[in-house]
This record gives C-alpha cells, sequence and structure tokens, in this order.
C-alpha cells in the first residue's frame, strides 16, 4: 500500500509502509529524493536542521548531545582535554613529590631558655645522694652517703638519697623543700612546655627523688607524729673547730668518711609546713599514680597538723646550722602558703579557711610593706602564696566568705608586680639592669628567678582570665611589661650583662670555671683524697675538671663585678633554692607564648564552689 503526501517544499514524499528496507536503505533514498528536490530552492535553517544529508553532519561535528544538554564539540573536547592535562600534571607532581628526596625546612633552633632548661635540670641529677639511677647521665658522680642515719642516734635510721644543698654535702628539708615545691608548681602550670622540650618525664623523676627523701624523714603513715628530721649532715666551723665535717672537709661525696649527724626537730612550724607544701604540691603533679599520690597527701596531711600543733621556728636558738645557714624570719608565712596547696591537694575547705585567714596573713606581713615586701624566697612565701590564691579568684571566684581577703591578696599581687617595674623605684637596680631585691647583698641570683617565675606566672593568669593587664595607680600596665621584665632579667643571668658571662654553668661559651662545688672540683681518678687532703683542689687555681652542668652561680656584687673563684661562695657557690627558681622561670618563658597555662590540673581536688542546680522538672502532661 503506498501513500502519497504533499511535500511541503514542492516535491512528492512517498513513505511505503509495507516496505521492508531497512532504515539506512530508506535514509539514502530520502537523501536522493532531496538533493534532486530541493536543489533549485534555498532551506532556512530550521529545513535544513530536519535534513539526514551532509549539513546534518557537520552539525553533530559541531555539537555535543549529553542528555540533559547539548554542547559544542570544540568546548567539550577542551573540557575533556584540560581536564584530562591537569589530572596526568597532578598525578606526574604527586610521583615527583614522593620519589624525589624531601628537604623538610628545618624547625626553627629551640629558643635559649629551652636550651638552658635542659642544662639547669641536670644540675639535679649532680646533686643527688644515695644510689644513683643507671641514667643519671653525670660521669663524675656515683653512689654515695648510703649510710646516712644508720650511725646515728635517730629513730630514722634510712636517710640515704635526697639531694645535697648546695657545693657541700650536707641535706638540709628546709631550703630542699621549697626547691620541691618550686619545681612541683612550674610542672602543674606549665606541663606542656616541658613536654614539648622533652623535659616532663625528667623533671617529674627529680620531684620523686625528693618526695621520696621526705617520707623517709618522718613517719609518713601516721596521722600524728612528734618529730622529723631537719639536716643531715652539718657544717659549723665557728670557733676554729677542726672536726672533720662538710665544711671543714673537701671531699667528694662518694669518699666521705666522717660522721654525718641527724637534726632532728620537734617543734618546727615552717619547716613542716614547707615539706607540707611540697608533698601536697608533687601529690598533684602525680595524680594520674593514684596510690602514690594519696600517700603523699597522707604525709602532707600528717605535716601540715604537726606545723600547727607545735609551734615554733625550726631554727630556733643561736648557733645552730639552720640558724646559720637558713634561718627562718617566722612560719606565718609557710601556714599561708601551705595552707593553699593543700587545698589544692584534698579541696577541704578548712586548708582555704586557714590560708584566708586574716590573722594569719597579717603575721606573714602582707598588710605592712618593708624593705623585703615582695622578695620571694626559701625564707619567705608570702608573695608566691598571694600568687597562688590570686589564681582561685581568676578562675574559679568562691566568693563569700573568701572573697574579701582574696581580694587582698589579689591587690597585693598587683602592687608586688608594680614594685617589679623599672618606672618604679621600690628597688634599685644595676647598671647592668639587675634588679637589686635584696638589696645588694650578696647571692642575688635566686631571689631574681624567682621574681621572673612569678612575674611570668601572673601575666599567664591574667591572659588566661582575658585580663589585657592590670593597674598600679591610676596607670594601665599591659601583661607584656611583666613579660619583658622577666625576660630581661633571665637575658642578664644567661649572659647580656656587663661581664657577658653566662651565670648557668654550661650554657654560652663564657661561664663560671671556679664553682664552688666539692664534686665538680675534684677529679674521679680513683684516688681518695682525705678530710684535708681535697683542699688543695679547693685552693687550686686551675678550672674545675668536672663541668657541673646547669648550676646557676650565685652571682655578681651590685656592681656588676663578679670574680670567678672557687673560695668565695657568695659568687660561684650554686644552690638547690636557686636553681629550682631559674627551672620554673625558664620553663615559663620557654618556647610558644600561645601555649599558656593550664587552667584547671590545680583544681583536680578541689570540689564545685556552688551546688549544681537541680534538674528542670519534667514537661507538663495533661
Amino acid at each position: 500500500m503506498s501513500m502519497y503526501g504533499r511535500d511541503p517544499w514542492g516535491g512528492p514524499l512517498e513513505i511505503n509502509t509495507a516496505d521492508s528496507a531497512t532504515d539506512d536503505d530508506r535514509s539514502r533514498n530520502l537523501q536522493d529524493l532531496d538533493r534532486a528536490a530541493l536543489s533549485s530552492r534555498p532551506l532556512d535553517e530550521t529545513q535544513q536542521s530536519w535534513l539526514l544529508g551532509p549539513s546534518g553532519e557537520q552539525k553533530k561535528k559541531k555539537y555535543v548531545d549529553l542528555g540533559c544538554i547539548i554542547v559544542s564539540r570544540k568546548i567539550f573536547v577542551w573540557t575533556v582535554g584540560t581536564l584530562l592535562v591537569s589530572a596526568f600534571l597532578a598525578g606526574f607532581i604527586t610521583l615527583i613529590v614522593k620519589t624525589v628526596p624531601r628537604h623538610h625546612r628545618a624547625r626553627p633552633p629551640p629558643d635559649n631558655y629551652t636550651l638552658a632548661l635542659h642544662k639547669s635540670l641536670m644540675f639535679f641529677n649532680a646533686q643527688r645522694s644515695g644510689k644513683l639511677p643507671k641514667h643519671n647521665n653525670v660521669s663524675w658522680r656515683g653512689n654515695s652517703c648510703l649510710k646516712d642515719g644508720n650511725d646515728a642516734s635517730t629513730t630514722f635510721k634510712d636517710l640515704a638519697g635526697g639531694f645535697y644543698d648546695a657545693g657541700d654535702a650536707i641535706k638540709f628539708n628546709f631550703p630542699k623543700s621549697f626547691a620541691m615545691t618550686m619545681l612541683s608548681w612550674s610542672v602543674i602550670e606549665y606541663s606542656a612546655k616541658y613536654e614539648a622540650a622533652g623535659e616532663l618525664n625528667h623533671v617529674k623523676e627529680i620531684i620523686k627523688w625528693g618526695s621520696d627523701y621526705f617520707l623517709k624523714t618522718f613517719n609518713h603513715s601516721a596521722d600524728s607524729i612528734d618529730k622529723l628530721v631537719a639536716q643531715v649532715g652539718v657544717g659549723n666551723t665557728a670557733g676554729g673547730s677542726t672536726t672533720p665535717n662538710d665544711h671543714y672537709c673537701w671531699m667528694r661525696p662518694e669518699d666521705i668518711d666522717y660522721p654525718r649527724p641527724v637534726t632532728e626537730c620537734h617543734s618546727c612550724s615552717d619547716l613542716a609546713a614547707e615539706m607540707a607544701a611540697a608533698l601536697a604540691a608533687a601529690s598533684i603533679v602525680f595524680k594520674d599514680n593514684k596510690a602514690y599520690s594519696q600517700k603523699l597527701v597522707h604525709g602532707a596531711k600528717t605535716l601540715f597538723k604537726f606545723s600547727r600543733d607545735q609551734r615554733g621556728r625550726y631554727s630556733a636558738g643561736g648557733g645552730s646550722d639552720a640558724a646559720l645557714f637558713y634561718n627562718s624570719t617566722s612560719y606565718w608565712d609557710e601556714f599561708v602558703w601551705g595552707g593553699a596547696w593543700m587545698y589544692y591537694a584534698t579541696g577541704n575547705s578548712s586548708y582555704l579557711q586557714l590560708a584566708t585567714t586574716p590573722g594569719l596573713a597579717k603575721h606573714a606581713g602582707a598588710f605592712w610593706g618593708g624593705p623585703d615586701y615582695g622578695v620571694f624566697s626559701w625564707d619567705n612565701k608570702l608573695a608566691g602564696a598571694q600568687v597562688l590564691l590570686s589564681r582561685l579568684r581568676l578562675f574559679l571566684s568562691p566568693g563569700y566568705p573568701y572573697e574579701e581577703i582574696l581580694r587582698t591578696f589579689h591587690n597585693q599581687t598587683s602592687i608586688v608586680m608594680c614594685s617589679y617595674l623599672p618606672i618604679f623605684t621600690t628597688f634599685n637596680r644595676t647598671k647592668g639592669g639587675l634588679i637589686q631585691l635584696n638589696h645588694g647583698r650578696p647571692q642575688p641570683l635566686q631571689y631574681v628567678v624567682n621574681a621572673a617565675f612569678l612575674a611570668t606566672l601572673y601575666s599567664d593568669y591574667l591572659e588566661a582570665a582575658d585580663t589585657p593587664g592590670w593597674y598600679c595607680g591610676p596607670n594601665f600596665y599591659s601583661t607584656d611589661v611583666l613579660r619583658e621584665f622577666a625576660k630581661t632579667q633571665i637575658d642578664y643571668i644567661l649572659g647580656k650583662n656587663p661581664q657577658k658571662m653566662s651565670y648557668v654553668v654550661g650554657f654560652g661559651n663564657h661561664y663560671p670555671k671556679h664553682v664552688h662545688h666539692r664534686g665538680a672540683s675534684i677529679p674521679k681518678n680513683k684516688i681518695k683524697y682525705n678530710c684535708k687532703g681535697g683542699w688543695k683542689w679547693r685552693d687550686t687555681s686551675k678550672a674545675n675538671p668536672n663541668t657541673i652542668d646547669g648550676a646557676m652561680v650565685a652571682g655578681p656584687d651590685k656592681h656588676d663585678g663578679f670574680r670567678d673563684v672557687r673560695s668565695n661562695y657568695n659568687y660561684t657557690e650554686p644552690t638547690l633554692a636557686g636553681n629550682a627558681g631559674l627551672v620554673a622561670a625558664l620553663v615559663a618563658l620557654s618556647g610558644e607564648k600561645n601555649i599558656g597555662i593550664d587552667k584547671n590540673t590545680i583544681f583536680s581536688a578541689v570540689p564545685p564552689m556552688f551546688p549544681t542546680p537541680p534538674p528542670p522538672p519534667a514537661p507538663w502532661k495533661p
């Protein structure tokens, strides 16, 4: 059956429905027909698009049908080609990056404070007494004084261990416990900085070495005690005494063969409260070791109770070693300081009530200035206690009934910080810029490092509390000013001084070579020098055969002068308490400033200040 239709452009169009020809054949036939029929008439664009002839093929070449859109073939090819080339280049570059040896951009070198921190912690390794750990890393030191307590008339027979105080071999618990409290405080605040410096385990090991020894010096398992050990060894050579002791003799600790008396005390509030502070602070450092931490807390409670029950200064009575070398002026500051640490370690508010009792603060000198006001040291903890309690107000704000005295402590802390600034004349400065916290007396550096620590720490407290600074009278000062004060003082100690000398042994190229220190000054040559035999090493003008890395010496005089002579301990003797302050200041200044303090660890045992509000009532249902 054929059907004819009218070709709208002027010719017959035949559609044969019965035709079995393929579509291709039909297309060819239609193509031929169209050419003949249309050769004489121009076609518009729409008409041409209907045709399946050569012109249609040209359109196919120009456009690509992607289903949802039709795009120019040229754009399509360019796009696909660009993607393929980009993928190839990316793969090639990745291959090069992975196969070519990498040249890592070197990390910035550690700052001076971090470098000095590594050194200053080594001093504590050199001061260890007793059986040394294998990794002590001080080649010229060995086991020493293993029989401390054995041959003395004391109930505490095992007193091996602990640290020697300075250049001698006496173990004074008073300055030593202050040193351990300072180290623990610095770890609690700046554990992240210790971690970054790779020294966290080292400093914790030092603190544990000290804490373990303290537990030997009293009955730590009892709830009440009536005595504790104040020191081991003596150094009094008054009246020309020639009795061999730790000051008359000049011997390596490993060679000591003379008796080492043990001094006990029965009313020593200052010593017991400071030892309680040391154990309480250490218990926070070791809070993850629950059994050990609880042991320290129990010991601290026992000591603090003893300090309150048996009132008295440990150095009372003239002529004692304590009075001669580490005389304590009062125990009231230790009550405030120890009470604050006891509160942080236990969360027991009775300790906070004690630490914030106005009468204690008044006796400690919180309200009456004086030439030594604000000078933080092994003898006077008031400035440190006020900073420690200002922390409580800044971050927990306990309110009534503590707010009034805490606000006073906070204000007093602000005054102390003002006194550190050069614009105020509370303390003189040497021409070289060293603040004279001890008013030109010898051995100034131990006081300077403590102030540098408090200033840096307080500035970090303010920043953590989103406070940009503080007021000195009508004038506002940025926290950066405090940090700058600390830096200038520590930089002076590390070598930016008129002598161009680093007062930390082993740091820099120019440092004291004649340190007043028995172990460092006598060679380890398998010769045992007797009590007087070591004098030749004390009196020689030659440099020490052993370098006591990290030891911060006593420091220059008030004219920036320094004599590197072994015989003058006022210049060249290092101490535990001085080095602890140095370590604390260095870690506070080290590394990235934005690391800041650990706001919460110190409050781990402190219960919530305010009761938890009750949950909201259940929704009402009809």
